[in-house]
């Protein structure tokens, strides 16, 4: 696929240090990025982190961009590497119990820890096949959930999932087909609502 003259333009102006250049530039795909950020890591939160990680290091590196690759594919690469950097570094980290009491000096109370989810009343049944699909995914190991987003949501191709991801096209097809087979045995319990 042609690379954009204008994307182009902009590119080589980013390279010379043209902050506003940037600037544009992040403007275009930052919905893109986030999107995948949050299909990636199921947090809202999480996906802003991973954006603006991700946004930083385009910048640092943008001078290394040689265009083999569209500068979309590049972008979502360097958007799943920061996702799965940032998987191995909380993987050791502990987690709280929301059960968890805190002893204080008279007694003792529940921790308490604000819910920024949706009320179940706001929620509407396209949300909850939503919500459940998503958990399926989330439940996949990473590199499932990586190649999952990356074909059915960002609509990528075999070719960019590939150069994304530095894998064969063949080694491409097999994971998605794993991949796939997983997300389907995981939904097999609720399957009347994926007809």
């Amino acid at each position: 696929m042609p690379i954009n003259p204008e994307e182009q333009i902009l590119i080589d102006r980013c390279k010379t240090g043209d902050r506003s250049a940037f600037d544009v530039l992040i403007r275009s795909y930052e919905k893109r990025v986030y999107n995948l950020a949050y299909r990636l890591s199921g947090s809202y939160d999480e996906a802003n982190d991973i954006s603006i990680d991700a946004f930083l290091r385009v910048f640092q590196a943008v001078r290394l961009f040689r265009g083999d690759a569209n500068f979309s594919t590049w972008l979502f690469r360097i958007v799943t590497n920061v996702y799965l950097d940032r998987r191995k570094r909380t993987r050791n980290k502990q987690h709280l119990s929301l059960e968890e009491y805190i002893e204080l000096e008279e007694n003792s109370v529940s921790r308490q820890i604000e819910d920024t989810a949706p009320t179940p009343d706001l929620v509407v049944e396209g949300h909850e096949r939503q919500d459940i699909l998503q958990k399926a995914i989330a439940l996949l190991p990473d590199y499932q959930r990586t190649m999952i987003v990356l074909y059915h949501t960002e609509g990528l191709s075999y070719e960019e999932i590939a150069e994304v991801l530095d894998l064969r096209i063949g080694t491409v097809k097999s994971r998605l087909n794993r991949a796939r087979l997983s997300l389907r045995e995981k939904l097999d319990p609720v399957k009347e609502l994926f007809p």
